[in-house]
């Protein structure tokens, strides 16, 4: 039994029956329905910290997943997972593939600016002689990813947009 028709929510069991039932008279291809649970069971797995689970369910939608945009989701949920594993250079190869497929997923953009972000920090504190000079590319980065992300959402990503001013890096955009 797939894990989402596992659920013990009311709400959840009665949302995966009416979506089963919707996706059963919607005239679309056998492998886009079989993708579309393989992707939901991978969402509900991921939801409930089964990461194992969660990655051999997107694995599998991705075989079968053909829409560009559906595909930048599984994606981007696999980065998640993989961020969320400390593997944060599989995590930033996973957000570039979303990127590649839907440059416009904003929160790609934002989870892989926080990893150079982080990493920039990381290398400053860990060499205080050179270290702020070897963290400017990876600053470059984080600033490059959230100028874009602000210029398409100008109301979001306060936090980033101070970074960017006291950085002397609003100019940018």
């Amino acid at each position: 039994m797939p894990r989402s028709q596992r659920n013990d929510n009311f709400i959840d069991k009665s949302f995966t029956v009416m979506a089963d039932m919707i996706l059963k008279i919607m005239p679309v291809k056998q492998s886009d329905k079989e993708a579309f649970a393989y992707y939901r069971d991978g969402m509900a797995a991921q939801a409930d910290g089964d990461y194992a689970e969660a990655l051999e369910n997107y694995t599998e939608a991705l075989k079968l997943e053909e829409n560009p945009i559906d595909r930048s989701y599984i994606l981007y949920n696999i980065g998640l997972i993989k961020q969320a594993n400390g593997e944060v250079d599989a995590a930033l190869e996973y957000y570039d593939q979303t990127l590649e497929v839907n440059p416009r997923n904003l929160s790609a953009m934002n989870n892989s600016a926080i990893i150079y972000f982080e990493r920039a920090r990381k290398i400053e504190e860990e060499d205080e002689a050179g270290g702020t000079q070897k963290a400017e590319p990876w600053y470059d980065k984080a600033a490059q990813l959230w100028i874009k992300a602000v210029r398409m959402a100008p109301n979001n990503y306060i936090e980033a947009q101070n970074w960017l001013k006291t950085s002397g890096r609003a100019e940018l955009y």
